[in-house]
């Protein structure tokens, strides 16, 4: 008998395709990555190559402070979250997925539950990455009797009242004053999605959470921009954080609107837009009358600061309106003034005539959704009649006349047409 011996070969083998001695210790160190990450000793090429295939669900305690190259961030935040948009966060992947991240820690701590360390232990991760956190909720301690009690209540502000005793959220302070880069904070006191366990105490920002938060931001020195929106912050609590915030090193810009600031409010707002470096004030959608525009008014006349301020929607009338008018015309830094929907008429626009006549410093104003009527718009155009500055004023549904809204509206325009050919004009002389 012959035997006849057969060779079984891979056809695709080829010593080419044998992993270097590199690649397998790149594989190695990839893969022990979580017990030994030994990233910041391989050169830059090799260091690529291992973070291009390291896992996203690594813990952060291992990344956080070691992989810095952004291709591996901008995984993490698209395997996250469907929409990324990487301008708003100084087009950093890793400070949009940090303060994110934190956002939502935060949005769904539950006092008494979650157990602080959650928050706490983050804190050395992300505090060199921080820089604006947007909490947009703050959810409330468990209640064991919750669904016994909300059959016996209705939907009510009363709910608001039993709230009080056990609607306290979680503090801050300790968390914001250990960010030393936060320059932004934006909150909102409320449940997001609550359905059919809606209740107003869910939106309650109570005097401990308010007590709280002062606290926090006084000592938060390099805050730049703060908002407390939609939270029904009322007299009593806008008074301790204007005291807070009065003598704050580093607040430009304050947004408090869709609140319940009454006049009393508005009065501490005054103080601190005279005793504070405060540009930008957005008291927008609350209850402000005339006596709290007129206290506004007299911190305008003293501020050297503001250039914006927001008064939409509020009860300012012709008192208040007046008010604010004679004080632009001493004050040489306000550039925007919005007094939409506050019940003005034609004696507000007649002392506005002199401040277009006047003030050199302003160039927007809204006084849209008020009742200035035909003489009222008479008196804005005569105003305009020398101005060069103003190059927007808002006249929709203010019942001025076709033809002076036409005249008004021409002016304007040329003024803003002059703006435009300045800046292109100095646009093309500056230096190379």
């Amino acid at each position: 008998f012959y035997t006849r011996r057969c060779l079984t070969e891979d056809p695709s083998w080829s010593l080419v395709t044998v992993p270097s001695l590199i690649e397998l210790c790149l594989q190695h160190i990839d893969h022990n990555f979580e017990k030994n990450p030994i990233l910041n000793y391989l050169l830059p090429e090799h260091q690529k190559k291992v973070v291009d295939r390291l896992s996203t669900s690594l813990p952060l305690a291992v990344t956080a402070n070691i992989v810095s190259h952004e291709d591996y961030w901008k995984r993490c935040c698209l395997e996250r979250w469907p929409v990324c948009d990487v301008s708003n966060y100084g087009d950093s992947w890793k400070r949009m997925f940090f303060e994110r991240h934190l956002e939502n820690v935060v949005k769904f701590f539950i006092p008494n539950t979650t157990d602080p360390k959650e928050v706490l232990e983050l804190i050395p991760l992300c505090k060199g990455y921080v820089r604006k956190l947007e909490i947009d909720q703050f959810l409330p301690p468990l209640r064991e009797d919750q669904k016994e009690e909300r059959n016996d209540l209705s939907d009510t502000e009363d709910d608001a009242e039993l709230g009080e005793v056990y609607m306290h959220h979680y503090d801050l302070k300790d968390l914001i004053t250990a960010l030393p880069h936060l320059e932004a904070l934006h909150l909102t006191y409320g449940v997001k999605n609550c359905g059919m366990n809606f209740e107003w105490s869910l939106f309650n920002f109570t005097e401990l959470d308010c007590s709280n938060l002062a606290a926090a931001v006084k000592m938060c020195r390099n805050l730049k921009v703060f908002k407390l929106t939609r939270s029904k912050v009322d007299d009593d609590k806008i008074k301790l954080l204007a005291r807070n915030l009065q003598h704050h090193p580093c607040l430009l810009e304050l947004d408090l609107s869709h609140n319940l600031i009454r006049d009393h409010g508005a009065q501490a707002l005054g103080k601190l837009i005279s005793h504070s470096r405060l540009e930008t004030l957005d008291l927008c959608n609350n209850q402000i009358g005339h006596l709290g525009a007129q206290a506004l008014a007299q911190g305008l006349a003293e501020s050297s600061t503001l250039t914006s301020l927001n008064l939409r929607l509020n009860f300012v009338e012709d008192k208040g309106g007046e008010a604010i008018g004679r004080a632009l015309l001493t004050n040489t830094s306000l550039k925007s003034l919005h007094l939409g929907s506050n019940n003005l008429a034609e004696p507000t626009a007649a002392v506005f005539s002199q401040v277009l006549a006047q003030n050199t410093t302003l160039t927007s104003i809204s006084f849209s959704c008020n009742h200035l009527g035909m003489d009222g718009g008479k008196h804005l155009l005569e105003g305009l009649a020398n101005n060069k500055t103003l190059t927007e004023l808002d006249l929709r549904h203010t019942e001025v006349e076709q033809e002076t809204d036409f005249l008004i509206h021409e002016i304007v325009w040329a003024n803003r047409e002059a703006v435009r050919l300045g800046s292109l004009q100095h646009s093309t002389t500056e230096p190379l």
